[in-house]
């Protein structure tokens, strides 16, 4: 058995107990606790990223429980496995919702399954925290995006190919659902603005679980020896990522010649497997493992005996999560009780530290300030920080899309619209 099929076998097996995972925390009465929802694939081809963000979750609870819980209760976790079918996500927040009477869900990655949530969330009035970069255009009153927006990750990210690395001809190669679309929707009007021409942009989609990638990374060899200067944008998502890099090494692109910036590639993916090929290659995020910041070496060394592992990694949507659970717990404080427009009210505007020095702040549109990283993979399958910006707050919708460049979000009064068309001034300005 190769490494990552290994690996997924042990996320097989751990799926097994993750469904039940809310054994871990102790059996209290009904109304003894509050109910805290884990909506994360445990299965599927999302599990090599999302079990670690349940695993989070319990180790953020506990770690609360610790500290005496919340508004003189303790928290329990209900675990739920979605299993990477979107519309199962639906079915599985009303659940927690409904059935469970959970305050508030952490939960979902691709933007296919917060997609399908968002209805839920609306209807039952309750709170979803997610934590995964997105494609943006979209704010809603029920949903905290503690994750980056593209203003945050995939802007930042070809502005540094461009400047540090002289890249003319793009290659944007995603998964093809609704977040590599509409990022590259944005990308490709964005590298169009800075004068590169259509002809220098490849886009490519392959769909989920995608394995056979000699065909693709032949175009993309072929797209990049015409002299200029070329770079692969990926939004791979999910286990895909294991054969794309795979492959790239089997037709011996290297970083110096053809450089990956992943979107969806941070430690936990690249533990599955040989990096030493990958050497150079880089991600995009706005928090690495290896940031050394007091801040950071205390969360590494809680996690890691809380798993009971000493190698076991962080990575970018655990931080998100983090920050996310962290300005719940402050609201929920603030407003003295979980009733879900109270948290909604009491949120905007607290602010808490991030894992790498700085501070996360909830702000109107429900984005948060984040720095922006671009790491280069090491062979220990850390990175190396080679570029931090300073706080940026998250924009909901594009400056670069010409239906949503007048489109802004903000939920106090007296606007309170997710989507406020600053022209007309009426809330409803895009789709």
């Amino acid at each position: 058995m190769n490494k990552f099929g290994a690996k997924s076998a042990l996320l097989a097996a751990a799926m097994a107990g993750g469904l039940a995972m809310t054994t871990m925390v102790p059996a209290f009465a009904q109304d003894e606790t509050i109910k805290v929802g884990v909506l994360h694939s445990l299965s599927g081809t999302m599990a090599i990223s999302e079990t670690t963000l349940k695993d989070t979750m319990l180790f953020l609870i506990d770690q609360q429980n610790k500290k005496g819980g919340l508004l003189g209760k303790q928290l329990e976790a209900v675990v739920v496995d979605p299993a990477s079918d979107w519309p199962l996500f639906a079915e599985k927040a009303r659940e927690l919702i409904e059935v469970n009477g959970v305050a508030a869900v952490f939960g979902c990655w691709t933007s296919s399954s917060r997609k399908s949530v968002l209805p839920v969330f609306e209807e039952l009035n309750s709170i979803l925290f997610y934590p995964v970069q997105y494609e943006g255009e979209e704010s809603q009153r029920n949903v905290f995006y503690t994750g980056a927006a593209p203003n945050q990750q995939a802007i930042p990210a070809v502005d540094y190919l461009m400047e540090s690395e002289g890249v003319e001809r793009w290659v944007l190669a995603g998964t093809d659902y609704v977040y590599p679309q509409t990022t590259n929707k944005i990308l490709e009007q964005y590298l169009m603005d800075k004068g590169v021409a259509k002809e220098d942009i490849m886009i490519n989609y392959t769909p989920f679980g995608h394995s056979d990638w000699q065909t693709i990374v032949s175009d993309i060899k072929t797209f990049g020896s015409t002299g200029k200067k070329t770079a692969v944008v990926s939004t791979i998502n999910g286990d895909a990522n294991v054969p794309f890099y795979k492959e790239l090494a089997n037709q011996g692109i290297k970083a110096e010649d053809i450089p990956v910036v992943a979107f969806s590639v941070g430690e936990e993916e690249l533990a599955g497997f040989d990096t030493t090929p990958l050497v150079g290659h880089l991600a995009a995020w706005n928090y690495f493992q290896s940031v050394d910041v007091p801040a950071n070496a205390e969360f590494i060394s809680a996690w890691q005996t809380f798993m009971g592992n000493p190698d076991k990694v962080t990575n970018d949507p655990m931080e998100a999560t983090v920050i996310g659970f962290n300005l719940w717990v402050q609201a929920v404080e603030k407003a003295g009780t979980t009733d879900t427009d109270a948290v909604l009210d009491a949120i905007i505007g607290l602010e808490t530290p991030n894992l790498t020095g700085g501070v996360a702040k909830m702000l109107p549109n429900h984005h948060i300030t984040k720095p922006v990283l671009i790491g280069e993979i090491q062979a220990d399958g850390q990175f190396e920080v080679v570029s931090e910006s300073e706080l940026v707050p998250g924009d909901a919708w594009s400056d670069f899309l010409p239906e949503s460049k007048m489109i802004e979000a903000d939920w106090t009064a007296p606007i309170s619209c997710g989507n406020y068309n600053t022209e007309t001034k009426t809330c409803g300005g895009a789709s």
